[in-house]
């Protein structure tokens, strides 16, 4: 089956993009941080232990985003594919074949972008080290490294995720039947809905702790406070599939009221939950970390206010701008990559429509709408999640449970991940409308 996962690269080489830009951005941001491990052997004193800090939590979560990240632009392309497994499952493949076919295709993709990715990696992580020293969190006789630890990370985790989404997108694919069902809807599986809750359960934890034991530590209060809302943020996409059920029932009435273009928008909400939920993953990471960190800082800037700030002060300022601009970056691309994969996929769909009697302008408008819908619920999930950093951290330095920074930091990130989310799908529909009804359905 690798001869035919080669020949089935090689001829579907843009359902397989979403996927290799995951890889290759992931893996580039893990050697970037896990190159600060290799920094620190030339390190020492505080210096070593601020790189190791930086190496060891940054780059830990950035390897959950990652795996999350790549597990599910795989999934996306596996159901993208639904007919042809089932075609594959009718000419006599066994469930077997099928598996080591779509994991064969993963990893093959994963050993493209992550060596693809080695340079960028390299590059920032000199810009890390760069910024650390400009903040005097590490001397400047400190140089650059970048050897196994980067390497051993990037690599390491990226094909590990990769391997491990291809094997769940594997068993998913493996499970269907052979006819393909165009209907993607339905509940949520065991193992997500305890995943889900062991993850929130968790960001309730680190969140009760900074409003209680942290309260009045500064420093150690924006350490436990910091990675809550990361977790929430995870825990709430686990539910994208059901809160894009429940918005569709939610918004019917509404949506039936703007005629056809409603009708077109609530028939994908109800049948294309999954592939959906794709989407709004990205927006609730986005979201959801963007204003809680802004938040965290925002609040330790005004709780620090009138005193001198310290060395320690500066370096974590630098250090948590760092992390939300690299984190921040990563989810607004992978946002938009998988946007583009999922509306890319929709030509059929579309051509289908038009053929129906639905105009190409009813057909953007209900792409508009849609987005909005999914923009407004990764924008709500992500929210929520950021309360599970930004509140407790308030209450831990000053004694109020609302964050410092007003709601421009809500607006501010509500709105970029409005425009990405609507730009985006807006121009990949417009491109998938280019061709021709019948030679799109065809």
């Amino acid at each position: 089956m690798t001869g035919l996962a080669l020949r089935s690269l090689r001829r579907r080489a843009s359902a397989f993009t979403a996927t290799f830009l995951a890889v290759f951005l992931g893996a580039a941001l893990l050697m970037s941080f896990g190159a600060m491990l290799d920094v620190a052997g030339d390190a020492t004193g505080t210096a070593r232990n601020t790189l190791l800090t930086v190496g060891l939590v940054v780059g830990g979560w950035g390897l959950l985003l990652v795996a999350f990240a790549v597990t599910s632009t795989q999934s996306l392309a596996v159901r993208q594919r639904a007919e042809e497994i089932a075609l594959l499952r009718s000419a006599g493949a066994t469930p077997g074949q099928v598996a080591r076919m779509i994991i064969a295709e993963c990893l093959l993709v994963a050993v493209a972008g992550g060596v693809l990715a080695i340079v960028p990696g390299w590059a920032l992580g000199h810009g890390v080290l760069a910024l650390m020293h400009d903040g005097a969190m590490v001397p400047e006789t400190v140089g650059y490294a970048f050897g196994p630890c980067a390497l051993g990370v990037g690599l390491g985790v990226t094909f590990a995720s990769a391997l491990t989404g291809g094997v769940f997108a594997a068993r998913r694919a493996v499970r269907g039947t052979t006819v393909a069902s165009g209907d993607e809807a339905g509940g949520l599986g065991r193992g997500r809905i305890i995943a889900a809750a062991v993850l929130l359960a968790a960001a309730s934890g680190e969140a009760v702790t900074t409003a209680t034991v942290m309260r009045g530590k500064g420093l150690d209060a924006m350490a436990t406070s910091g990675q809550a809302d990361i977790v929430a943020a995870l825990a709430l996409a686990l539910l994208a599939p059901a809160l894009v059920g429940g918005a569709a029932r939610a918004l019917a009435g509404p949506l039936r009221a703007l005629g056809a273009v409603g009708d077109l928008v609530l028939a994908g909400l109800a049948r294309r939950s999954r592939r959906l939920a794709a989407v709004v993953l990205p927006i609730i990471l986005f979201t959801g970390i963007g204003i809680g960190t802004l938040h965290l800082q925002a609040t330790e800037n005004a709780a620090s206010a009138g005193r001198a700030a310290s060395a320690d002060d500066r370096s974590v300022e630098v250090l948590n701008l760092v992390v939300i601009g690299m984190i921040i970056l990563f989810a607004a691309i992978m946002l938009v990559n998988t946007l583009v994969a999922a509306v890319a996929d929709r030509r059929r769909e579309f051509g289908q429509q038009r053929l129906a009697g639905a105009a190409p302008g009813q057909v953007l408008a209900a792409v508009a709408v849609e987005s909005a819908v999914l923009a407004a619920l990764g924008i709500a999930a992500g929210t929520v999640a950021s309360a599970f950093t930004s509140v407790p951290f308030a209450v831990a330095r000053t004694g109020s449970a609302l964050p410092a920074g007003g709601p421009l930091i809500f607006v501010g990130v509500a709105a970029l991940a409005v425009v990405l989310t609507g730009g985006t799908a807006w121009l990949a529909a417009r491109r998938a409308l280019r061709a021709p009804a019948v030679a799109a359905v065809a």
